[in-house]
């Protein structure tokens, strides 16, 4: 069976130069599994890989999608598919890159209910539920999957809300995912890249200043002239926009802005690497006090001898 490299890490974690270095060696080819870098015009919020990165090496799901395109987990599952077993069928070998844990499950395993789980999918019902009431999220329901609908009394929100979350993430019905059998035709070999969290954190910080030092409020600035909002627009609902709409929108000053960044981009990473921690099949690489080159080699030779 055809094997997959997947290098995989918390963010400013290093993933995703290591990956273009990796797969240039190797003969490879990039799916990026992140949940928003397939956006178009944001390519500093996101951390998208620079113009000689993509020169270098062929990426998919990078500034692929307009902002008020819908996108979830699902549909990156099938369609990453796809792309991998075309990127073998030309001899070269797929190289999965991202922090999106849910996208990496769903595109190397397909997509499980009970895996289908977002705390910000699950705060943004939360706050509709507060907002418009009970009966619009039965109703949002209703239209988006009437099969659980009407399988959930009055008086069951909760119920109502995990049915939400599983088809915003997933495109699918809670009770379809249920049932999920889906057909994997290649294996993956998993790396996960370890930093020293206190070096992570420091990473983090530095790279949140040169966010801003490359234009991050400008770029949102375009996007608000344009009509987006993270309010309307789930792409936008991300850590680095949110913060700058409440910066340019008088809600927090500048420094306050800088500071909520750093802080959830901070517990984001954390989120993550309990996440990647999870999955026993997870190669740990410890990265610290090492070079780019030394990560190098000992990926390449645990993925050829694995």
């Amino acid at each position: 069976m055809n094997k997959a490299l997947a290098i995989i890490g918390p963010t400013a974690s290093g993933k995703t130069k290591l990956a273009v270095e990796l797969a240039e060696r190797l003969n490879g080819e990039i799916i990026s599994a992140d949940s928003r870098q397939i956006y178009k015009g944001i390519p500093i919020a996101t951390a998208q890989p620079d113009a000689e990165d993509l020169k270098r090496v062929k990426h998919y799901f990078i500034g692929e999608l307009d902002l008020n395109e819908e996108f979830n987990a699902g549909e990156f599952g099938i369609k990453g598919r796809i792309i991998i077993d075309d990127i073998f069928s030309r001899g070269k070998l797929p190289v999965i890159a991202g922090g999106s844990g849910l996208y990496i499950n769903s595109l190397i395993d397909g997509l499980f209910e009970s895996e289908a789980k977002s705390d910000e999918v699950r705060e943004r019902l939360y706050s509709e539920l507060e907002k418009f009431g009970e009966n619009y999220l039965y109703e949002q329901l209703e239209i988006a999957d009437k099969e659980t609908f009407d399988k959930i009394p009055k008086g069951k929100i909760r119920r109502v809300i995990r049915a939400l979350e599983v088809f915003i993430i997933t495109g699918k019905k809670i009770s379809e995912l249920q049932k999920n059998n889906v057909r994997i035709n290649f294996e993956t070999v998993q790396f996960g890249l370890s930093p020293d969290r206190k070096l992570l954190y420091d990473r983090i910080n530095n790279r949140v200043d040169e966010m801003i030092g490359l234009g991050l409020i400008d770029e949102v600035k375009t996007l608000l002239k344009s009509g987006f909002h993270y309010r309307k627009n789930y792409s936008l609902d991300t850590v680095g926009i949110k913060e700058v709409i409440m910066h340019l929108e008088g809600e927090i000053d500048f420094e306050r802005m800088k500071e909520l960044i750093k802080q959830n981009s901070r517990r984001y990473a954390k989120r993550q690497m309990t996440w990647f921690r999870r999955d026993s099949r997870i190669n740990i690489i410890e990265t610290d006090s090492r070079t780019i080159e030394e990560i190098i080699i000992e990926i390449s030779e645990k993925f050829k001898n694995s």
